[in-house]
């Protein structure tokens, strides 16, 4: 249970520190992502002597795919806790899915893809019969209307 909850933890805390490096120190969403991983990766590397060989093995995993969800733009997402949750919620799909996408490329970034969907859908779910700010920013992405 305790590895399960540092997993959610490094989940959010990796979406977070991706999207506050992205947008608030100008660094752009591929770099903040590299090397934040790249530090995380290389401290679970060549440090694992106190910590458990699963926690070790997985954290970075996690941490790297919840990057990736923090490399969304601000215009969709720029409420932190929002990015946040979906770390987490990347942090569950990767706990309980991990091992149908053994052998298969690109589960970090499909994983990371249905959570930040999930977490994008919540203002389109919950209002009833109006047109909520999610969905008109879902319509104009997807279908890239233009005002005239």
């Amino acid at each position: 249970m305790f590895d399960v909850l540092v997993l959610i933890l490094v989940g959010f805390t990796g979406a977070v520190m991706t999207f506050y490096v992205s947008e608030g120190r100008n660094q752009g969403p591929v770099r903040s992502s590299a090397v934040l991983s790249l530090a995380v990766a290389l401290i679970f590397h060549f440090n694992t002597v106190n910590i458990e060989v699963h926690l070790a093995q997985n954290i970075p995993l996690v941490f790297i795919g919840s990057s990736f969800i923090g490399m969304v733009s601000s215009r969709l997402i720029s409420n932190y806790w929002a990015i946040g949750a979906g770390g987490m919620v990347f942090c569950i799909i990767f706990l309980n899915a991990s091992r149908f996408f053994n052998g298969y490329g690109g589960a970090l970034g499909t994983a990371a893809c249905i959570s930040l969907l999930t977490i994008l859908s919540i203002p389109i779910v919950t209002r009833k019969h109006r047109l909520t700010n999610g969905f008109a920013l879902f319509r104009k992405t997807v279908f890239r209307i233009k005002r005239q």
